[in-house]
């Protein structure tokens, strides 16, 4: 019997789809394998066994198409973190954990478990350059959902924070005097003229990355409290300036704030209870099942 060349053509289709279909599905279930033992030996702190298994992994799908992919993507830079966290000498397992991290980002942008791992670890190796850039690109990044951009720019409200408490907040800036019969703070200018304004362009910025944040995100309780604490500073930079009607319009505006931040977080705790409650029913109810 003859086979014409068009039936032999689909024969080899046929069989070169068959041995792509096998030799995918024993990639996904090599490297199924791989995470379990990886993850494993993560466990144990075996770092360097689970960094090689995480790596074959990788080599199988090297550009994340498969749920295994990327997860032992995600895997290796956590275990190259946790290398330089046991040794924190070894700067380049830091680096290598950065690099990897980033390939994560690159197929998702949302994870904000990387992000934060990364930004760690350039505070850790004392890169306050790359850590700001690292950061302010988060916030700036249309591309990134709304609520980690938000989260992006509180981290940098914080630090605005801290640079003007640091220069408000000290036995020559803030005396206890009596007022109406209470203990007050009263808080005058630090003795010098370049601490003042870097108070001020501090407390300024803080207010202006905060309430990006606020706009972003209108139900962070973490903006809001950082917008009532910036309010605050400016609150003492007006009664430095002996302005007493800004300090006062200010510390209202303060205390709005902190109340709505209240308010949020009273109802972030009221979730939590109530996921915790499902979570602990729905474990009671699969033990009542075995």
């Amino acid at each position: 019997m003859k086979i014409s060349r068009v039936g032999i053509t689909g024969i080899i289709v046929f069989l070169s789809i068959g041995l792509l279909t096998n030799c995918t599905f024993y990639n996904q279930v090599k490297s199924r394998q791989d995470l379990v033992d990886g993850a494993s030996a993560y466990k144990n702190r075996q770092f360097e066994e689970a960094r090689e298994l995480f790596r074959d992994a990788i080599s199988r799908d090297p550009n994340g198409e498969t749920k295994e992919g990327r997860t032992a993507q995600v895997f290796l830079a956590r275990t190259l973190h946790s290398e330089y966290i046991a040794n924190r000498q070894d700067r380049p397992k830091a680096e290598q954990a950065i690099a990897e991290y980033q390939k994560v980002l690159q197929r998702d942008i949302s994870d904000q478990s990387s992000f934060k791992a990364v930004a760690n670890l350039y505070e850790n190796l004392q890169m306050p350059d790359q850590w700001q850039a690292w950061v302010e690109e988060r916030a700036n990044n249309t591309s990134v959902p709304a609520e980690h951009r938000a989260e992006a720019l509180v981290t940098l409200a914080a630090r605005k924070y801290t640079c003007a408490n640091e220069i408000s907040d000290t036995e020559a800036t803030k005396k206890t005097v009596k007022k109406d019969g209470k203990d007050v703070y009263q808080f005058t200018k630090p003795a010098s003229p370049e601490e003042f304004e870097r108070l001020k362009q501090c407390a300024r910025e803080g207010l202006e990355l905060v309430n990006k944040a606020v706009e972003l995100a209108p139900n962070s309780d973490s903006a809001w409290s950082y917008k009532a604490n910036l309010l605050g500073q400016q609150a003492r930079i007006a009664e430095m300036d002996g302005n007493t009607a800004e300090q006062e319009r200010l510390k209202d505006e303060a205390d709005q704030a902190k109340e709505r931040f209240i308010a949020l977080n009273e109802e972030k705790k009221k979730r939590e209870a109530e996921e915790e409650a499902r979570k602990k029913a729905e474990a009671e109810a699969a033990n009542k099942r075995k």
